[in-house]
C-alpha cells in the first residue's frame, strides 16, 4: 500500500484539528499549546463555572426570595444566628466560599449555636416588581420559623436589611452585627458614593427598563469592574497567562471567579427602591424610611451591637459603618467597633480575616448568647 493511500484525506474537514495538531507537534509550537490552554481557562473563570455553597447544609425553607440554609453544628442549642448574606448582585456564596475558607465554618467551629444563611435567589421575570417589603417579610417568616429571635449577623447590604428588621421588630433581635454595612450612605467620600450623587434617577431605571424590568447582574459586573478597570480588564488576563501552568494558583482563581463572574438579577423595582431611597436620600439614616407600614427609627435598637469595617473598603466607607453607633439606641458600653486592613470582600472571603477577626466575632456572639 503506498503512502499516498494511508495519508488522511486533510480535505476532509474531521481530519483538519489533527492535521493542525501533528504540525504544531512537529513545529514544536508549545507556546501554541499555552495559548489554547489559557483560552480555555479564560472561559472556565469568566463565567464558565457556576456558584455554589462549599459546606454540607440542609434547606430548612424554600421560599420565593430565598433557601433558609441551616449549617448547625449537631445538638446546637439557644438562640439562633443568622447570616444576612449581601442580595446586591452576586450569591450567597460570598458567606461560605470554599473548604476551609467560609465565614460559616468559621462560625460554626467558633461554638455558634443553630446557625442558618440566607441564600438569595436570583430574580425572575415574575419578580420583577417586588419591594424591599418583600423581602424583609421572607426574612421575618425566616426569623419566626426559627423561634422569633435570632442573633443576627448583617453583610453589606444584607446588614442594612438586618437593621431595617432590627428597627421594625427589635424583640426579635438578641444581638446584631453589621460588617461592611452601609447605614449612613452619605458618610465618607468613597467611590460609590460620589456615582450615586453623580448619575440621575433615571440613568437606573433606564437600565433597569433595558432589562426588562429586571436589573441585570451582567450590567453590575460590568460596574464593579470599571471601578477597577485595568486590574479587571488587563492586569487580571495578564496574571492568568502568567500563572497557567500553576494548579495551585488556578484552582484559586477559579474558586473566586466562581463567585465573581456569575452575578444575580435583581427586581427593578426593588433596585430602584434601593437606589433613591437609601443610597440617594438616605432616608434610613434620616429616620424616614418605611418598611412594612412602619417608619422606622434606628434608635428603637438597643441589643448589643458588633461593627466591623474595612480600612481600604472603597464600597461601603467605614463611616457609613460606624455611624450605625451613634444612630442606633445600643449603649456605648455594648458597642464594639473594628477596622481591619483590606477592602469589601476581604471582610466575609479574606484568609486573614477568617482567621483572626471572624472567631472574635463568633466569641461575641457566644457570650451576648449567655446574656440574652
Amino acid at each position: 500500500m503506498s503512502t499516498l493511500e494511508t495519508a488522511p484525506n486533510i480535505n476532509v474537514p474531521f481530519f483538519w484539528p489533527v492535521a493542525v495538531a501533528t504540525t504544531m507537534a512537529e513545529q514544536g509550537l508549545e507556546l501554541v499549546a499555552r495559548n489554547v490552554k489559557f483560552l480555555d481557562e479564560e472561559l472556565r473563570v469568566h463565567g464558565g463555572i457556576r456558584p455554589a455553597l462549599a459546606t454540607a447544609h440542609r434547606v430548612r425553607l424554600k421560599l420565593r426570595t430565598l433557601d433558609l440554609c441551616d449549617y448547625s453544628a449537631a445538638q446546637a442549642r439557644g438562640i439562633p444566628t443568622l447570616v444576612d448574606a449581601p442580595y446586591a448582585g452576586h450569591t450567597s456564596m460570598i458567606a461560605d466560599y470554599h473548604e476551609g475558607q467560609s465565614l460559616m465554618q468559621v462560625l460554626r467551629h467558633g461554638g455558634v449555636g443553630p446557625l442558618y444563611l440566607t441564600d438569595w435567589h436570583a430574580a425572575t421575570p415574575d419578580m420583577k416588581d417586588l419591594e424591599v417589603d418583600q423581602y424583609l417579610a421572607e426574612l421575618l417568616a425566616c426569623i419566626d420559623d426559627l423561634g422569633g429571635r435570632v442573633h443576627l449577623v448583617g453583610l453589606c447590604q444584607g446588614g442594612w436589611m438586618s437593621a431595617m428588621l432590627a428597627a421594625r421588630y427589635p424583640d426579635k433581635v438578641a444581638s446584631l452585627v453589621l460588617a461592611g454595612s452601609p447605614i449612613d450612605t452619605h458618610a465618607g467620600n468613597g467611590p460609590l458614593v460620589k456615582m450615586v450623587r453623580q448619575s440621575p434617577i433615571g440613568f437606573y431605571q433606564d437600565l433597569v427598563d433595558s432589562g426588562g424590568g429586571l436589573m441585570l447582574g451582567k450590567y453590575m459586573l460590568a460596574g464593579w469592574k470599571n471601578m477597577h478597570p485595568e486590574q479587571h480588564y488587563v492586569q487580571d488576563h495578564i496574571d492568568l497567562y502568567e500563572h497557567i501552568d500553576d494548579p495551585a494558583w488556578l484552582a484559586k482563581t477559579e474558586a473566586f471567579e466562581r463567585w465573581y463572574e456569575n452575578p444575580l438579577d435583581l427586581p427593578g423595582r426593588w433596585y430602584v427602591q434601593v437606589i433613591d431611597q437609601l443610597f440617594k436620600r438616605n432616608l434610613l439614616a434620616k429616620g424616614e424610611y418605611v418598611a412594612l407600614g412602619r417608619k422606622l427609627d434606628l434608635r428603637a435598637i438597643t441589643c448589643p451591637l458588633y461593627l466591623l469595617a474595612g480600612e481600604g473598603d472603597d464600597i461601603t466607607a467605614h463611616e457609613q459603618v460606624f455611624a450605625a453607633a451613634t444612630l442606633m439606641g445600643t449603649p456605648r458600653a455594648k458597642v464594639c467597633k473594628r477596622i481591619v486592613p483590606g477592602g469589601h470582600v476581604g471582610l466575609f472571603m479574606g484568609a486573614r480575616n477568617l482567621r483572626e477577626v471572624w472567631p472574635e466575632i463568633a466569641a461575641w456572639i457566644v457570650a451576648q448568647a449567655q446574656h440574652a
